[in-house]
């Protein structure tokens, strides 16, 4: 994976530890910077501060069901590009993820060479200003 694209760092969000240290690993090991959260509403309070290139966003993070709180993430893919990832995949849950504004839905366990080029893909869009 080309990591040239990429301006910034993958913030990783998800409430299960493991999950995000597995995550993160996966990130490192091809060379992307990498910044955890365990909350939505973390991810939120510091996503002013951090200079992103995209988001991993599982969405059985209980604030995602917050109306409030899936506004202000909605706001913040118009800008930058988040992938869902979840351990359900049924109808709800991937409207959920449109209308988040996800560029991509995963389920859990994920593919590792799937979503690389995943993050890849919407992250040399965003930086080459390529609509997505």
């Amino acid at each position: 994976m080309a990591n040239s694209a990429a301006t910034g760092c993958v913030c990783v969000v998800d409430a299960d530890r493991s999950a995000r240290e597995g995550l993160s690993r996966l990130l490192g090991s091809v060379g992307l910077d990498c910044r955890p959260f365990e909350s939505a509403v973390a991810f939120l309070h510091e996503a002013p501060h951090v200079e992103a290139a995209c988001a991993l966003l599982d969405l059985s993070d209980k604030g995602v069901r917050d109306a409030g709180v899936r506004s202000q993430l909605r706001a913040l893919a118009e800008s930058l590009p988040l992938i869902a990832l979840t351990a359900q995949d049924d109808a709800q849950t991937r409207r959920v993820a449109r209308e988040l504004g996800a560029q991509a839905c995963f389920r859990k366990p994920v593919d590792a060479a799937a979503l690389l080029d995943s993050i890849d893909w919407v992250t040399h869009g965003r930086s080459t200003g390529a609509t997505t």
